[in-house]
């Protein structure tokens, strides 16, 4: 018996895992309403579309959770139909078949127009760039290549989204105009590897030539790159992100490690001296940038004295911004066959040290800024203080400004002047200068 009363055929998207997944919602909710199809993002609908991820241990784990809790619902008369899309469901569906049977169809990362049409809709080639944007409204993400070439020993992502494939520049620019002009003014890049972009369309790494079309867009103010390689990084970028300032002097580069020994075993294709080296040059050429990058610890056979090589190179580079997550053993992955021997304890003993070297470069380099003015774009209103950030962070992972809002109005979305007054291990708090 229905316990409770849902509008008939409205359609519930819910989004598990990284931006990649928020774009693919965002795509298939504008594939939906085009059709004419009642949809919201996580809120109450009678049909439910989850949209999972399969990266990594902790992120599974979420996304059969919440499976069998909207199956829960189900059972009890809540929702009508359950659907799963996503990594988790391309990489595992014959098990979550077999476990979780009620569901009433599993789709993989590429079967977008199977799933349109078991939700009663139709898959319309001509939509490029039409989506219903899940961000606040200033920002979106904007995905220039799927899937990954790179045979990094850790990662599972090629299984679960291919080989890579780039999207051409004309494509991506119209999907940008039209963010535009639905009043985004930060365009955030997104790919599995943005360095490797037009290889297989252009045969040249191309995304220097991407960032001169996408700044001559009306009305995008930043553009943010996000996911870089370190191997065969395209230079010219650099030149571009130096001479337009829309291009944010902001580079997220995953290293993963320092040590040779783990570099190797990852096959990551570079050594501790070609990495240095390559920061450094991103350094002298655009002395501003601020580096974002990951690294994972606790990886099969990192010693102490590997991680100690870490340690020692994170106090030495300061990042700006950094995370760190430890190593989470996934089966056909080619570190699969080495033995998972660091205890799960030392693994977050190790991040944890990590996290704490970063916090008090984090709190140096913020000390550093108090006095001085910056461009912040205002994401929202939390409690007593609007929240912004400056071109130098990125939503939801860097460094936030907090304005007293009991001393300001300030409209989410719009660009301030803010003066900094005091700095925080990952907050800034600042005063806006009339």
């Amino acid at each position: 018996m229905r316990t409770k009363t849902l509008k008939k055929n409205r359609i519930n998207v819910v989004t598990l895992g990284c931006s990649k997944n928020v774009y693919d919602s965002e795509v298939l909710m504008g594939q939906l309403k085009a059709s004419g199809k009642d949809v919201v993002h996580e809120q109450e609908g009678n049909v439910v579309v989850i949209n999972t991820c399969g990266f990594i241990n902790n992120a599974k784990e979420e996304s059969v959770n919440t499976i069998l809790h909207y199956m829960q619902k189900k059972e009890e008369g809540e929702v009508d139909k359950v659907f799963v899309t996503g990594c988790l469901s391309e990489r595992y569906k014959p098990d979550l078949q077999k476990e979780i049977p009620n569901v009433d169809q599993y789709f993989g990362t590429t079967e977008l127009p199977g799933l349109l049409k078991a939700l009663g809709a139709d898959y319309k080639h001509e939509l490029i760039g039409e989506r219903l944007t899940t961000t606040p409204k200033n920002y979106a993400y904007l995905k220039i290549a799927e899937g990954c070439d790179r045979p990094c020993s850790f990662c599972a992502i090629p299984l679960m989204r291919g080989k890579h494939k780039s999207t051409p520049i004309e494509d991506i620019v119209v999907e940008a105009e039209k963010l535009a002009a639905n009043g985004v003014k930060e365009l955030i890049l997104i790919a599995q590897d943005l360095t490797y972009y037009g290889l297989d369309l252009y045969k040249k790494r191309n995304l220097a030539e991407l960032l001169e079309h996408l700044v001559k867009v009306e009305g995008i103010e930043w553009i943010r790159l996000h996911y870089a390689f370190p191997t065969g990084f395209p230079m010219d970028v650099l030149d571009v992100m130096k001479r337009e300032p829309k291009v944010c002097n902001y580079l997220d580069i995953p290293l993963q490690h320092i040590s040779d020994a783990i570099l190797k075993s990852m096959r990551r294709g570079t050594t501790k001296e070609k990495t240095t080296k390559l920061l450094k040059e991103f350094r002298a050429k655009v002395p501003e940038m601020t580096i974002r990058t990951t690294l994972i610890v606790g990886y099969p056979g990192e010693t102490e004295e590997d991680f100690e090589i870490l340690k020692e190179w994170v106090k030495e580079m300061r990042f700006e911004r950094l995370g760190c997550f430890t190593y989470s053993h996934e089966e056909n992955t080619h570190a699969y066959n080495l033995e998972d021997d660091v205890p799960e304890a030392i693994k977050m003993q190790r991040a944890n040290e990590i996290m704490e070297i970063q916090s008090q470069i984090s709190w140096e380099l913020n000390q550093a800024k108090i006095g001085q003015e910056f461009k912040v774009v205002i994401d929202r209103k939390e409690g007593n203080y609007f929240v912004g950030r400056t071109e130098y962070d990125s939503p939801d992972v860097d460094n936030e400004v907090l304005i007293d809002a009991t001393k300001t109005y300030l409209k989410t979305g719009e660009f301030a002047t803010i003066k900094v007054i005091e700095g925080e291990d990952f907050d800034l708090y600042g005063e806006v200068i009339a």
